[in-house]
């Protein structure tokens, strides 16, 4: 059996831009995405806090350090410059696979830079 399972989450980013005249999909800075183990091409969740939306799309790798948080094609009318948004992705993974498995969350400061990392969310935190 595999059960499907958090594995990276971008906790509170803040959208930088949203471009309705590109093809599609999320460009995030690519330091952010090798810290929390997203790769480029990888479906991932959007979630926005600000209007309730919740959609899927596929990243794309932005400039290093940039802190770019990016909505294009048709994802870029579920946002708005300065929303606040949580992307997701998921694992599946076997029985066995389970135990070892921690997923990495990365909390973000006001400047789409890291706060911190965590592996598990304490029940009913606010962050």
């Amino acid at each position: 059996m595999y059960r499907t399972m958090l594995n990276s989450k971008i906790h509170r980013a803040t959208v930088t831009e949203a471009d309705l005249n590109y093809v599609g999909s999320i460009t995030i800075d690519a330091h952010l995405l090798e810290q929390v183990g997203i790769l480029p091409h990888e479906k991932v969740q959007v979630v926005n806090n600000n209007n309730g939306e919740r959609f899927e799309t596929y990243v794309i790798a932005g400039e290093r350090h940039s802190g770019v948080i990016c909505l294009n094609g048709a994802a870029a009318r579920r946002v708005q410059k300065g929303d606040t948004v949580i992307i997701i992705s998921y694992v599946s993974l076997s029985s066995d696979e389970l135990e070892g498995h921690q997923p990495k969350i990365a909390i973000m400061d006001e400047d789409n830079q890291i706060g911190e990392i965590i592996v598990e969310e304490p029940p009913l935190t606010v962050l």
